[in-house]
């Protein structure tokens, strides 16, 4: 059978040349943290865009994180299908693929007509 090699005595000379690669290598990863921490995408504490425009003489306000439309500054009901199209009170026979053209169509389908401000929910305190 073969038998295991001796193993060599520590010497100064190893451990010196230990202690310098370790001290490479944390000076190597202290010097690129800065640069690999930079290329990460930042968590901000800013609120979601919000994409505002005049369709038809009617200021439209469409928050993208949430879906919420607001038409003139009053709150349009929107709600989400399965399918991640959008419809809304105005017209919940029609699903549109952005809450922008559901805004749109919804003012098209207004015409002069303002939205009723929301109602308070059922059950809700009076």
């Amino acid at each position: 059978m073969y038998a295991a090699p001796a193993a060599a005595p520590l010497t100064r000379r190893a451990v010196l040349r230990t202690a310098f690669t370790a001290a490479v290598c944390a000076g190597t990863a202290a010097a690129l943290a800065p640069v690999l921490r930079a290329r990460r995408p930042r968590q901000t504490l800013t609120p979601a865009p919000l994409t505002e425009e005049t369709y038809r003489g009617r200021h439209i306000a469409v928050d993208l994180a949430t879906a919420a439309v607001r038409i003139d500054g009053r709150p349009l009901h929107v709600m989400r299908r399965a399918d991640g199209s959008y419809l809304s009170g105005i017209n919940h026979f029609q699903s549109y693929a952005t809450p922008l053209e559901l805004a749109r169509a919804a003012v098209d389908e207004l015409g002069t007509n303002q939205l009723a401000f929301a109602a308070p929910h059922h059950g809700g305190q009076e």
